[in-house]
């Protein structure tokens, strides 16, 4: 299975929300990346980050779901908490390794296979996407 995952900044969720057909190309700045579970690799990357606990996220329901027309069927867009946000924007360069291991290492443990560079790219493209987003902005996912 194939999933495209696009990362982008929008002022509400209002705005995300008008880009859940098309994506957010065109629209707003975006980063793409694919195949894995962008929902999950949130939560683990907050869970890393702030030292909160995987399931203590997941009970306070991150990341928010801001539009599912098509009841997970089609694409969707979620919302990154502020936490993570502000985590990724803040992390440094040694930070962000270590926590992309990490990732890799829980993929890997689940019987995921995710590229330890891969990771690393992800997480480098969005903590510079967090970093120049504006205030009052959000750090928005759109995936199909």
């Amino acid at each position: 299975m194939s999933v495209i995952i696009k990362y982008f900044a929008a002022p509400t969720h209002e705005a995300a929300a008008t880009v859940v057909g098309p994506g957010p190309d065109g629209i707003f700045e975006s980063r793409t990346w694919g195949n894995f579970d962008p929902e999950e690799a949130m939560i683990v990357w907050e869970s890393l980050l702030t030292d909160r606990s995987f399931d203590n996220l997941l009970d306070d329901g991150e990341p928010e779901t801001v539009a599912d027309p098509d009841d997970g069927q089609g694409p969707v867009i979620l919302a990154a908490s502020r936490t993570l946000q502000a985590a990724l924007a803040d992390t440094d360069h040694s930070q962000l390794l270590q926590t992309s291991r990490l990732w890799v290492e829980q993929q890997a443990s689940e019987g995921a296979t995710i590229d330890q560079d891969t990771a690393k790219a992800i997480l480098e493209s969005l903590a510079q996407l967090a970093r120049s987003i504006e205030h009052g902005d959000r750090l928005y996912c759109w995936t199909t």
